[in-house]
């Protein structure tokens, strides 16, 4: 969808910003740009609508050069959000939301009502676009100015560091909303962050930069994680790399294994029995009881809290669980919450080390083996209680 092809941009005090860039970003998915400050990302998103023109080389957007094109144009047919959403403050929400459809000339209530519908899309209620943009929250705004990008139906949306700017429990609100848009509509999308983990959360593939507008190195982030170009990209990943691959693998994939278990109205197992689950009538995972407690006979003892997880939830998820749980065990749970087995962290580890070396051999173009990885078993045991 997205081809740059030997592009340079060049400012007029000498500056190179990016410098020989060519890469593509395929239709339908998300490409992330990473990097520090003054690394030429954002003028690289800036060039593909034109509010930056390269000073060499060529941009095609579905195959025509974008020079070609009308920028006011070109830039009606891409949806565009920024940090902190760029609204207008004299505008309703609804009408902030219609401003591109109003200009392709739909009509005011064919954009209204395009409005309306897609403040449904992005999770806010029909109230809120009666309101103005300062009587919402930083992350409803946020969702505005998505909604406001995919008002016409674009097919590319590019997005400069959209939640930059709220807290990172928001953060993560607007980033699941993000995945869950982008599962239904299928765009083309051009990511800006500085975040790292943002990136590998978010990006079908990940292109880092370093100072001067130099691509390094551009994969998926499990390729990525796994076969760091050089140093600088090592470095960029942080030292934790190896753990934030389990960020990309659900536990799914993780064999289940039976679980102990006893009711909660049932008489306590005996002292020494080993870890117990125990579970409500609907077989609802409620804590672990404790097989070594001084009063573990009673049928009053203490449970063990226990949060469970569901096929969905990451690798990394299971691991941090499996560190607080008693003998390493974690409890799954189907969507209803009713619990389908246990998985120990040993399988975790040992699915863990597999994973990696796939990635790593994906990355270095080799035939997928199995096998464990010494360089994540060697971060899971830094991990407090990841040895095995």
């Amino acid at each position: 969808m997205i081809k740059f092809d030997a592009v340079n941009k060049r400012f007029p005090n000498g500056t190179t910003a990016v410098h020989d860039l060519t890469l593509e970003m395929p239709e339908g998915g998300i490409t992330v740009l990473v990097g520090s400050s003054g690394c030429g990302k954002t003028t690289t998103l800036r060039m593909i609508n034109r509010m930056v023109d390269p000073t060499s080389g060529t941009i095609r957007l579905g195959g025509r050069d974008v020079l070609e094109q009308d920028a006011a144009e070109l830039r009606r047919g891409i949806g565009y959000v920024i940090q902190q959403s760029g609204l207008f403050p004299h505008r309703t929400v609804l009408d902030n939301i219609a401003t591109v459809p109003l200009l392709l000339g739909w009509g005011r209530r064919k954009a209204r009502a395009r409005a309306a519908e897609l403040l449904e899309t992005v999770g806010l209620t029909a109230e809120a676009g009666k309101r103005y943009p300062h009587q919402l929250s930083g992350g409803q705004q946020q969702r505005v100015g998505v909604a406001r990008a995919l008002a016409a139906d674009p097919p590319v949306l590019l997005m400069d560091e959209p939640f930059g700017a709220v807290d990172p429990v928001v953060r993560t609100q607007l980033q699941d909303e993000l995945i869950r848009l982008q599962r239904d509509l299928n765009k083309t999308i051009a990511f800006v962050t500085h975040d790292i983990d943002e990136a590998v959360r978010l990006g079908d593939r990940i292109a880092v930069f370093r100072t001067g507008g130099h691509l390094v190195q551009c994969a998926a982030p499990a390729e990525l994680l796994a076969g760091p170009a050089d140093d600088f990209v090592a470095d960029f990943l942080g030292a934790e790399r190896e753990l934030k691959l389990l960020s990309l693998t659900t536990l799914a994939e993780v064999p289940l294994q039976r679980a102990t278990t006893v009711r909660e109205d049932a008489p306590a197992p005996p002292a020494g029995s080993g870890p117990c689950l125990v579970v409500s009538a609907r077989n609802e995972p409620l804590g672990w009881h404790d097989p070594y407690g001084a009063d573990a006979a009673s049928p009053a003892a203490p449970l063990t809290p226990v949060r469970p997880l569901r096929d969905t939830d990451s690798l990394l998820a299971a691991l941090n669980e499996s560190i607080a749980s008693p003998a390493g065990l974690i409890a799954r749970v189907d969507a209803d919450g009713v619990l389908t087995g246990v998985t120990s962290r040993e399988a975790i580890h040992e699915h863990a080390g597999r994973r990696h070396q796939e990635a790593a051999r994906a990355a270095e173009g080799l035939t997928k083996t199995p096998g464990p990885s010494r360089d994540t078993a060697k971060a899971i045991s830094k991990t407090p209680g990841g040895a095995a």
